[in-house]
């Protein structure tokens, strides 16, 4: 395997005390507890140069190695879905994502993702996310629209991974969310982490965590609730809905982070309205923009008015 595939981490006194599998699960964002346990059974992964199990307790100080699994054969079905190209070349196409539809497979869930999709219209993608995630750099919940792009190839996948991991990556969102702020603009820093009861949902961390920052700026306010422009200099789950959460004004639509305060919007108002990449091969930067759903304008009238 190519070094260039292998990560090192070390264990950090805060993160101590945590099973393997769950430490790992967080810690890297882009792969489910189920891809991780799979991955330590597997032996792709190395705790101080032995073999672990994934109930295994992290250790301050604990040298891990997560090597990337080798490219594997994609045996998910293709389905002609419509999709919204932004862009598409022969190393990358970047997609403007429906709200309403999963990204990839997941448990239990073969069908109706946008990798199904993007397998039909093609034929070919990046096999280095594994069986269930071919070409998938990175992600949008399912109820997120917006741009998203997607590695048509084993090389573009590698070089757009390499720019996600060192920040160079820039997305920027619009969240319509409940209530008027009392600033104009500024900056969430606050470590992320998963619920310690609740595993499917994300909380501010109140130690240990992985670090995260949002920038915001009001676009536009009204009624009681606000459209903000949000910038990410991190990646992690769920990341602006809980820094938003944190911030005392939720997601319109959020059922999850929203409380009471979520209101009666059919999904979360959140759009991935523009993300600014290098090209994998030519190195040239590109930038693309996703035009707001019609869900999400509609929104806009009722929230602002």
């Amino acid at each position: 395997m190519a070094q260039e595939n292998r990560r090192e981490i070390i264990v950090k006194a805060t993160d101590a005390g945590a099973r393997l599998d769950r430490f790992l699960t967080d810690f890297t964002d882009e792969f489910s507890r189920s891809r991780i346990q799979a991955l330590i059974r597997e032996g792709f992964v190395t705790v101080n140069g032995a073999v672990p199990r994934a109930r295994d307790i992290v250790r301050a100080g604990d040298r891990i190695f997560l090597v990337e699994p080798p490219v594997q054969a994609i045996d998910l079905m293709p389905e002609t879905v419509a999709l919204s190209v932004l862009f598409e070349d022969t190393d990358l196409i970047v997609i403007n994502k429906s709200a309403g539809i999963p990204v990839h497979p997941g448990a239990g869930r073969k069908r109706g993702t946008l990798v199904n999709a993007l397998l039909s219209h093609c034929k070919n993608l990046s096999g280095i996310g594994g069986k269930e995630r071919p070409g998938i750099v990175h992600r949008l919940d399912k109820e997120t629209s917006g741009c998203l792009a997607v590695a048509k190839n084993d090389f573009a996948h590698l070089e757009l991974s390499r720019q996600f991991a060192a920040r160079t990556v820039e997305k920027i969102y619009l969240a319509l969310v409940a209530g008027k702020l009392r600033r104009g603009s500024g900056t969430i820093v606050a470590a992320i982490a998963r619920h310690r009861v609740h595993r499917k949902k994300m909380t501010i961390a109140r130690e240990g965590g992985r670090e995260a920052r949002t920038d915001f700026k009001v676009v536009r306010s009204g009624g009681d609730a606000s459209l903000l422009e949000c910038r990410l200099h991190s990646g992690r789950t769920h990341q602006i809905r809980v820094h938003l959460q944190h911030l005392g004004h939720p997601i319109l639509g959020d059922l999850v982070y929203g409380g009471r305060r979520a209101g009666n919007f059919s999904r979360q108002m959140l759009h991935a309205w523009k993300l600014g990449l290098d090209h994998p091969r030519t190195k040239e930067r590109m930038h693309f923009e996703a035009p707001l759903p019609e869900d999400f304008k509609r929104a806009m009238r009722e929230a602002l008015s």
